[in-house]
């Protein structure tokens, strides 16, 4: 896969996974939970664990592409702050739109 291809899927799984706690009830779109709505602590706490998910890909191919940069804090601010970013229209949709529940 060239370098462009793993910056494209790369990107496109960080705003799956960004969207993903606040698209359904379920812990991590699998396990169902006893609450619902699943409460803001959850989605936020499975938004750093996605996060994470998410870099490892990036790392995964990055390690493929060659040798692994290393990386300052700088770096993990400006990818979580993207990650926040790419989560809006999620956040948006769940708690910002009003729904009728019919």
């Amino acid at each position: 896969m060239s370098q462009t291809a793993s910056v494209w899927v790369v990107l496109l799984v960080a705003l799956a996974a960004a969207n993903l706690p606040f698209f359904n009830d379920r812990l991590f779109g699998v396990v169902p939970l006893a609450t619902r709505p699943k409460p803001l602590a959850v989605r936020l706490a499975e938004l750093v664990v996605l996060y994470f998910a998410a870099g490892g890909v990036g790392l995964l191919f990055e390690s493929r592409a060659g040798q692994i940069a290393p990386q300052g804090w700088e770096f993990y601010a400006v990818t979580g702050a993207l990650f926040i970013v790419l989560a809006f229209p999620g956040f948006t949709w769940r708690y910002l739109m009003k729904h009728r529940h019919g």
